[in-house]
This record gives structure tokens, C-alpha cells and sequence, in this order.
């Protein structure tokens, strides 16, 4: 881990309020990180990140919830390739990209 990644293990869930959406929760301290170290907010408090999980890596945005943490989508594809389903622990890990 560096100062801006941070290699977690979390619960894939699916929306109850957008269909066929599934995310991941960081994790409170991660949450807390991200908030910290990524600079002002951006579009609905989005904050880009690059993903690994297993062989896979990709860019995409964390977003803010109301609980305080932020949620992480999770793709189809990205799921399949990977052999994960809905409620099942992944470990992954996310690094925040930074802006040139």
C-alpha cells in the first residue's frame, strides 16, 4: 500500500434502488482516506480511482453515500471475468488517480 492505495476485502451487493447495479462499500478508514486525499469534490462527490481485482484492472470513480462511506460499481464483465457473484467477499484494490 502507498500513501494513495489501499487493498481491502468487501461484500458485492446489488442496489436496491438502481436495478442490476452491484457495488462494493470501502471501508469506513478507507473512506475516510479517500475523503482526506483526494481534493475537492468533483461531479456528485466522485473521486476517480483505479481498480485491481484478481488480473483485472480498471478506471472508474468511487461515490459518496449517505452513510459516510463511499461505493464502488462493479460491472458485469468485471464479475464474470472474475467469477464472483452477488454477495460474496472480494479483495481488491484501489489507488487514487491523480490529476496532471
Amino acid at each position: 500500500m502507498t500513501d494513495d492505495s489501499w487493498t481491502f476485502t468487501a461484500e458485492l451487493w446489488q442496489s436496491e434502488s438502481v436495478a442490476s447495479w452491484v457495488f462494493v462499500t470501502l471501508p469506513d478508514d478507507v473512506s475516510e482516506d479517500v475523503r482526506l486525499l483526494s481534493g475537492p469534490p468533483s461531479g456528485f462527490g466522485s473521486v476517480r480511482v483505479e481498480v485491481t481485482l484478481g488480473d483485472q484492472r480498471w478506471r472508474t470513480s468511487v461515490f459518496p453515500e449517505k452513510a459516510g462511506s463511499y461505493v464502488l460499481p462493479v460491472k458485469a464483465a468485471v464479475r464474470r471475468r472474475a467469477g464472483m457473484d452477488i454477495g460474496e467477499q472480494v479483495e481488491l484494490t484501489i489507488a487514487l488517480i491523480r490529476d496532471a
